[in-house]
């Protein structure tokens, strides 16, 4: 047993009993918690050092640490941890569960801080897809030039020789 998730205001504890565990409505789940608010898979808790941590599995109504809406995050003994509305607490002792020295990163997939923006690692944004505008390069047709065949020039092109001409400095 590595510890419990606790309901805030009564209820049994559930049993933290697998190093990681699927929180959800769907009968599937580890945890079930039947409410409609919660989503079928809703999050996942997973031990890692000896510290629970907590991944929201693109839920609808979200999971927050401490009161902060959160993707990826570690859940401290006694910390408020929220899975939508519904709010609980993890018990448990990181030195029982193998966790020696100072706590680790906050985050899982802490490794790579650059993987996301700061609102998606603070749960303000959601990851957009791969294929988005930003990565293309666009050109733009001006009325005296037409738009310029990617295959045979560069993207940026100098204006035309009669632009500077026309410019007028008092």
């Amino acid at each position: 047993m590595y510890g419990y998730l606790t309901p805030v205001g009564g209820g049994d504890p559930f049993p933290l009993s697998k190093k990681e565990l699927v929180v959800g409505r769907h009968r599937s789940c580890d945890i079930v918690l039947n409410y409609s608010n919660v989503s079928g898979k809703h999050c996942k808790l997973v031990l890692s050092e000896g510290y629970w941590y907590v991944q929201d599995l693109q839920s609808t109504n979200g999971v927050k640490v401490n009161g902060n809406k959160v993707t990826d995050r570690r859940v401290d003994p006694g910390v408020p941890l929220a899975i939508s509305k519904h709010n609980f607490k993890l018990q448990y002792d990181p030195r029982k569960n193998g966790a020696t020295g100072l706590p680790p990163d906050s985050m899982l997939s802490g490794g790579d801080l650059l993987s996301q923006s700061l609102l998606q690692r603070a749960g303000l944004e959601r990851a957009k897809p791969s294929d988005t505008v930003a990565d293309e390069v666009m050109q733009v047709e001006t009325p005296e030039q037409p738009a310029a065949d990617s295959s045979t020039s560069p993207v940026m092109q100098h204006p035309p020789q009669d632009f500077f001409s026309e410019l007028v400095f008092d």
